[in-house]
């Protein structure tokens, strides 16, 4: 077999084609301090047992927080979020309104298995209540072809892994396409993880499509 080295390479470039993207955003103590200690207090109102959930049980609230007065400024960060969001794909419709927003309380011991969002176009979360051992979210590689061959590598990284951990704390915001998918992994801390989760869709296409497809218990 004949062998070359690089000298025949005039030029080369590698093309990132296709990419997902997921937008991180970390708010200020100033701003999410107080934000916080509103949203922890309308939910203990929603749920007055909220600090009572035993270990391996969890909690997800009604979906149309984005309704309620304590979330209003909540709400208008998602909105300068998703701005940022439109303006970075370049895309000329700005009319996104929230479709569901809804509060996830997962004891310790509780994992949220892999999912995603149907018939929205974003997705995200904003992190209330986080403390190491509960402190990440997973993202899942959307193309289920590649899972064909995984041939064995020799640094896991980004641009061959099936998963990414993304670490979050307290007033981070995560935006991402609703069609990608994500889980969350056991709460390994002895507190309460704590997040708000929401979809943001076309205003034309909220009507019939868009809300969620579970319902609260």
């Amino acid at each position: 077999m004949v062998t070359v080295g690089t000298n025949w390479i005039e030029n080369s470039d590698v093309l990132s084609i296709f990419p997902t993207f997921v937008w991180t955003i970390h708010s200020t103590a100033e701003f999410h301090q107080p934000l916080n200690g509103r949203i922890l207090g309308a939910l203990h109102e929603m749920n007055p047992l909220l600090s009572e959930i035993s270990p391996g049980e969890s909690w997800q609230s009604e979906q149309n927080l984005h309704a309620r007065e304590e979330f209003t400024e909540l709400v208008a960060s998602v909105h300068s979020a998703a701005k940022i969001v439109l303006q970075f794909l370049h895309i000329g419709y700005e009319a996104l309104e929230l479709t569901g927003c809804w509060a996830n309380a997962n004891s310790s011991g509780v994992a949220h298995a892999m999912h995603s969002h149907p018939n929205n176009f974003l997705s995200g979360v904003y992190y209330v209540q986080t403390q190491p051992g509960a402190d990440t979210v997973n993202f899942h590689d959307p193309r289920p072809q590649t899972g064909v061959i995984r041939p064995p590598v020799t640094a896991l990284t980004a641009e061959n892994t099936d998963q990414v951990v993304v670490n979050v704390s307290n007033g981070t915001l995560l935006m991402f396409p609703a069609y990608l998918a994500h889980s969350v992994s056991r709460n390994d801390s002895e507190d309460l993880r704590i997040s708000i989760s929401f979809n943001l869709m076309f205003s034309q296409f909220t009507e019939n499509l868009s809300q969620p497809m579970w319902s609260a218990d």
